[in-house]
């Protein structure tokens, strides 16, 4: 049986997450990616901003900042370029990296700087009062959508793919050993990476859409997930209202912080840049 208690900062129990939140379910999937790569604790910076997602950093005992809402990945940039050295960790939600984080979420992922971002979409605001947010599917219901949302959801992994990130993948908290093994393919990848994980919110989402417990919208991700090879087989009305899973994206691109190393060995040979 595998000994999660060595990761975490048991003090800090019992979790904030209600019964039935999925969120639980990706922190043992993470840890036990991070256990199979063999990393340190002393080798990983653990960065998130403001939602039920970032709390976990408080939760592990690594290398952790917890910071302000829609941030994290600026934070996490910030101490990759300070400690390229540092496997450097983002935990954050959809409305924290997709709303008020959005142009760093895209930013990040043009300049292929070497983040793995572990992005938990439950359809909604769920600390901060069930506002809907940007992934928050068309019809349903959120405290600022009562009689339904009319806005489009965004791709959020379709997003990292089109602004040029290395790796991209999705899952969903029910496959939970998938999950496991395509945070261990992000984390080992150079350059900026992002698993989506689907996760259920039965407090602040599923009670607004009357979805049941949690168990109930676990079992609801199971039934509407599509792997990507069979979904390529599929018409778009037969991938309505369907997750589609897998990995999307894995290639290899320049990583900032090489070459802003190289670009640093360039000019103390040559400081005034000339015909560098």
């Amino acid at each position: 049986m595998f000994d999660y208690s060595k990761y975490l900062r048991l003090d800090k129990f019992p979790l904030i997450w209600c019964p039935g939140c999925g969120d639980g379910i990706v922190l043992k999937s993470l840890l036990r990616a991070i256990d199979r790569i063999g990393l340190s604790k002393d080798e990983i910076t653990m960065v998130s901003g403001i939602g039920c997602s970032s709390r976990l950093p408080g939760y592990v005992d690594f290398n952790t900042l917890h910071t302000t809402h829609g941030r994290a990945i600026a934070f996490a940039t910030g101490v990759k370029l300070a400690r390229p050295d540092m496997k450097v960790i983002v935990i954050t939600g959809d409305g924290d990296a997709t709303a008020i984080g959005g142009n760093h979420y895209i930013h990040a992922a043009r300049r292929n700087i070497d983040l793995t971002v572990i992005l938990f979409n439950n359809q909604i605001y769920g600390m901060t009062g069930g506002q809907a947010s940007p992934t928050t599917p068309v019809g349903k219901r959120a405290a600022t959508a009562p009689f339904g949302n009319l806005e489009p959801s965004f791709n959020i992994s379709g997003l990292a793919q089109a602004a040029g990130a290395s790796f991209v993948a999705r899952s969903t908290v029910h496959a939970s050993i998938r999950l496991e093994k395509l945070i261990e393919r992000a984390i080992r990848k150079r350059g900026f990476s992002l698993v989506e994980v689907f996760t259920p919110c039965p407090t602040a989402y599923g009670r607004r859409n009357r979805m049941g417990s949690g168990l109930d919208m676990i079992r609801d991700l199971a039934e509407n997930s599509v792997p990507i090879e069979k979904a390529s087989k599929m018409t778009p009305e037969q991938l309505e209202g369907k997750i589609v899973t897998g990995v999307f994206v894995d290639v290899d691109r320049p990583e900032y912080t090489e070459e802003y190393a190289k670009l640093q060995q360039r000019l103390r040979k040559n400081p005034v840049g000339v015909g560098a």
